[in-house]
């Protein structure tokens, strides 16, 4: 968040200038580096009230872009907000700096089992304390796809896109799927019965198999387009984010247009994401860094972030003092029995992503 400071009078002396400056820089600060509008509206400003830290916060708009700055030069950034899938590389490179729990004393309200699954990614729990996390699943206009395979659709498992028959009667009224082999891929593999993150060429044959045999009942492959055109109701079904499915959602809503949307997240088991809260290694203010994280990791203060953005949060003393209507939303909030089912991906080694690259081709282009 850029900060623009005030024209000073120009009937000041040069000596005051100088001296206002020097107050200016004195000023302890924090840099920032999130993703867009992933925060609360107020949060910065609140901050900044509460420790008295200015808060100096900029954007990115891709995983790629942020593991790019970290991984070629010094990025001036204190804290980030990385995906738990970047964690093993940040890692490995030497990036992050190991959490001080001792100086954390927020981490106690920190969910268990969250943290258990995030140690796939960051063992031990060292480096990254999880922000706002997510699931991927199924997004469908709930009367297209009832008209399409009846009052009896498995809207609740991955057959309803997995299962041939099924997919070819939903594929006249549009079927999209997110472009992203590291998230779709593992998905087939899953449904397939076998490991999502396998490292197995053979493994993967299977999967291609499967997914040409279902390409051409699936109208395109896009990870934003879906969102705007299952609210507007030109594709009835959407394999993607929960955040994005609420979003359209929401949107066909507040568009009163008729069209109603659900998110389902299928018995067998589904991806789960995290977007976490590092510490960088070279930080140029590694206390107000730990003192943003902390912050964050208030119950008070991460709760009203969940409301605004409709994810759920890492902290489970935060949950009561979320609205009623998200935390007891299970496309929000999953039951203990389903988030039991859920798994971490993890990135692959450089062959494998190879892979799973030539596949993804192959499947985009329906040969």
């Amino acid at each position: 968040m850029s900060r623009h400071r005030q024209q000073i009078n120009l009937g000041l002396s040069a000596c005051m200038c100088v001296s206002l400056s020097a107050v200016a820089a004195e000023a302890p600060t924090v840099h920032v580096y999130n993703w867009y509008d992933y925060i609360g509206p107020t949060t910065l400003h609140d901050f900044k009230r509460d420790t008295g830290i200015e808060p100096v916060y900029d954007t990115f708009d891709s995983a790629e872009v942020l593991e790019g700055k970290l991984l070629t030069s010094r990025s001036g950034y204190d804290v980030v907000v990385a995906s738990n899938f970047s964690l093993p590389t940040l890692i490995k490179a030497g990036a992050l700096a190991p959490l001080p729990r001792a100086q954390m004393p927020d981490f106690k309200n920190m969910d268990t089992e969250l943290l258990a699954k995030l140690a796939n990614n960051d063992p031990g729990n060292q480096y990254a304390v999880p922000y706002l996390w997510g699931t991927n699943g199924i997004g469908y206009n709930i009367d297209k796809v009832r008209a399409a395979l009846g009052d009896k659709a498995p809207v609740d498992s991955w057959d309803l896109v997995f299962n041939e028959e099924n997919l070819a009667k939903l594929g006249q009224c549009g079927v999209a799927m997110l472009d992203s082999p590291s998230e779709m891929l593992p998905v087939a593999l899953h449904y397939l019965g076998l490991p999502p993150n396998s490292t197995s060429p053979e493994d993967y044959k299977k999967a291609e198999a499967l997914l040409l045999k279902l390409r051409p009942h699936i109208a395109y492959f896009n990870s934003s387009k879906f969102i705007s055109d299952l609210a507007n109701g030109n594709i009835c079904v959407a394999v993607g984010w929960s955040g994005a499915m609420l979003e359209a959602k929401t949107n066909a809503e507040q568009a009163k247009n008729g069209v109603k949307i659900a998110y389902s997240l299928p018995k067998e088991g589904a991806p789960v994401w995290f977007d976490t809260l590092v510490l960088l290694k070279d930080a140029p203010h590694p206390e107000q860094g730990l003192a943003f994280i902390d912050y964050l990791m208030r119950p008070e203060v991460i709760a009203p972030v969940s409301d605004h953005l409709s994810y759920p949060n890492g902290n489970r003393s935060a949950t009561p003092l979320v609205a009623e209507s998200t935390r007891n939303n299970p496309a929000v909030y999953p039951s203990a029995e389903a988030l039991a089912t859920l798994f971490t991906l993890q990135p692959l080694p450089p062959a494998i992503e190879r892979v799973r690259t030539r596949i993804w081709s192959k499947v985009k282009n329906g040969q």
